[in-house]
């Protein structure tokens, strides 16, 4: 399979994975008494609303095809913490349920993709040459495994930095409100200026190859 092939795939996957990350967050907002996101329509399978063009389609795209680190994001879905039954609880399990989702999903994946891959007997280990049935799920694992990565990264406006806003003292909160815009510019420089990505994410990669081509 060429190479290209392998890249729409992962970009294909990402762009699933990413979405249903993004519906957790709302189905369980909805759970904890918040109906904000589903007044919306966000609460949908239908990519649509949930599409934003610069980080649901032009980062992803221009990480995979120029192979640097992908970033990738959709609209966020609204949430009206004061609409929940315990506001700083349940923001952190709203929160939580994106990367949580994301690392179910790549488990439950990951399983699939092991299954196939010992069906087939296949003896090769190149992206391009494995089987249809097991590239699809290793890829959907893996760009599954890497959102839920980068989101448990403690850094605004990731999922991560609801830990922190969890354990910080209440009168803590004013300053970190204040600081909190300028996490996406601290998170760009980590990204674009760092190896820190990678070496966060490797191991987990690592991992899930060893588990499913082994």
């Amino acid at each position: 399979m060429h190479v290209d092939s392998v890249t729409a795939i992962f970009f294909a996957a990402l762009i699933v994975a990413i979405i249903l990350h993004e519906i957790s967050h709302g189905v369980v907002a909805f759970l904890l008494g918040d109906d904000t996101a589903k007044l919306a329509g966000r609460l949908t399978l239908n990519p649509i609303p949930h599409i934003d063009p610069l980080g649901s389609i032009i980062l992803p795209v221009f990480g995979a095809l120029a192979h640097v680190p992908v970033v990738g994001w959709a609209k966020p879905v609204p949430v009206n913490p004061s609409r929940l039954r315990e506001g700083r609880r349940d923001m952190l399990l709203v929160s939580l349920a994106g990367p949580g989702t994301n690392f179910a999903l790549a488990a439950i994946a990951a399983v699939i993709a092991r299954s196939q891959y010992q069906t087939v007997h296949a003896s090769s280990v190149v992206l391009g040459d494995l089987s249809f049935r097991v590239l699809v799920p290793l890829l959907f694992a893996e760009a599954n495994l890497f959102l839920g990565v980068f989101n448990f990264l403690p850094i605004p406006p990731l999922d991560g930095a609801a830990l922190i806003e969890r354990v910080l003292p209440r009168s803590w909160l004013p300053g970190w409100y204040r600081l909190r815009p300028y996490g996406i510019l601290v998170l760009f420089l980590l990204v674009f200026s760092t190896d820190v990505l990678s070496r966060a994410f490797d191991p987990f990669l690592s991992h899930l190859y060893r588990f499913v081509l082994q």
